[in-house]
């Protein structure tokens, strides 16, 4: 049984890096118990391993007494002597107390307390080595379920991934290869617990980071994200460099960068826009590509009031809400969008809306806009085209039609070079 126990201690040693004399230490303090309920209350018990061959002996420190009042105390001077030749009444004297059969007793407790020590060690190696993982991305491979919980085996260790950071999308089998987020290492009462997570949104950011070189350099930021875990992503990017893009920078050539995160994030919709200070170009950038007419601030309130027609209303507001609810969470401000009806003007609508523009054109009368249109003409830019002659033809119009056809030239040059209006 000795030998056995040499062995498992050199088989530790080797397998899990802990060394010989702290395992040999675990044992001893094991063996004293053991001896404690073997020999019985012997004065300053203690016990020694033999390292080398495995042997167990148990000592008692016991005074030496012309008269012996209790044998877990005292030793007669007789049996002192044959001991210790010069030992002297009152003085103290080891003895060796190993009782019969101790062997296979104080065998199982150094089993016991191995298989304790190294469980202790491991717990204690897992905390140091991953304490300062936090916030990495591991990759390890799916062991068991516990309820929801996933446990992942990352070679030396496992690791749980709470059903609270699993993504409600996703599905894991027995023997699958996952990649997670080192959300934390804590200390618990069953020991050191390493907590991954795939819903985090670190996750995401810290797979841009190894994507995007740019960000890793503080050339681009992240300044504002917001996720649904399986469903979106959006992420406002800024760059610190006029000459980089930003946008363009996160998606890679080709989209290559950004497909490599959505394929690590099982399809996913990752939406990657400009960061802007202006609230207003913020929600235009978060909301696109829906087409908004209005985007209206209540600073008071902390609201934004989105309109756009209504073929744009769902592409707003994003399959069961995602849109509008990301954009919430990632401006911190509250969102309501609301879609507008086309107006398609009638016959009467046309023909006012066509003498109004005419009327318009300094050098054309209300009235001569009026015979105009009658005539058939419902723009500037249909009269600038035609001839004098034609014009002067018009009942009411006559001798009128040169100046009305400078002016509709001349308001049709000034459109070319003005710039339009923002």
């Amino acid at each position: 049984m000795n030998a056995e126990l040499i062995a498992g201690v050199e088989f530790w040693e080797k397998e899990k890096g802990i060394s010989r004399e702290r395992l040999f230490a675990a044992i001893q303090e094991s063996l004293l118990a053991a001896a404690k309920k073997a020999v019985g209350p012997a004065r300053e018990l203690r016990v020694t391993i033999d390292p080398k061959t495995g042997d167990i002996q148990a000592w008692a420190k016991l005074i030496v007494a012309e008269r012996v009042l209790s044998k877990h105390d005292q030793i007669s001077l007789f049996d002192a002597r044959r001991l210790k030749a010069d030992v002297q009444l009152g003085n103290e004297i080891e003895k060796e107390v190993t009782p019969a059969g101790f062997g296979r007793i104080a065998a199982q407790f150094a089993k016991q307390a191995l298989l304790q020590q190294v469980r202790r060690a491991e717990k204690e190696l897992v905390f140091s080595e991953f304490k300062d993982r936090e916030g990495d991305i591991v990759s390890g491979t799916v062991r068991r379920f516990e309820r929801s919980d996933v446990y992942l085996d990352l070679g030396k260790f496992e690791a749980v991934m709470p059903n609270r950071e699993r993504v409600p999308t996703e599905e894991y089998q027995i023997g699958e290869r996952i990649r997670a987020y080192v959300k934390a290492v804590e200390k618990t009462d069953r020991g050191p617990e390493i907590i991954l997570s795939r819903s985090t949104i670190d996750f995401v950011i810290k797979l841009f980071k190894l994507e995007v070189a740019e960000l890793t350099d503080g050339t681009i930021e992240i300044k504002a994200m917001a996720r649904e875990p399986g469903f979106r992503t959006k992420l406002a990017v800024f760059s610190r460099d006029p000459k980089v893009d930003p946008v363009g920078a996160c998606v890679g050539m080709r989209g290559q960068r950004v497909k490599n995160i959505v394929r690590e994030l099982n399809n996913e919709k990752v939406d990657i826009f400009p960061w802007s200070a202006d609230i207003r170009q913020l929600v235009s950038n978060a909301l696109n590509p829906a087409r908004l007419r209005t985007v209206k601030v209540d600073e008071a309130r902390k609201h934004i009031l989105v309109t756009c027609a209504m073929d744009q209303l769902s592409l707003a507001i994003g399959k069961r809400g995602h849109n509008t609810r990301l954009t919430e969470r990632l401006t911190g401000w509250k969102i309501s969008v609301e879609g507008e009806e086309d107006v398609v003007p009638g016959f009467a609508g046309k023909v006012a809306h066509a003498e109004a523009e005419l009327a318009a054109v300094p050098g054309i009368t209300p009235e001569q806009a009026k015979l105009l249109v009658k005539s058939g003409f419902h723009s500037v830019a249909e009269l600038a085209e035609v001839d004098a002659a034609d014009l002067a033809e018009i009942p009411g119009i006559g001798d009128a039609a040169g100046t009305i056809l400078i002016a509709a030239q001349g308001e049709m040059a000034r459109r070319k070079t003005e710039p339009p209006v923002a």
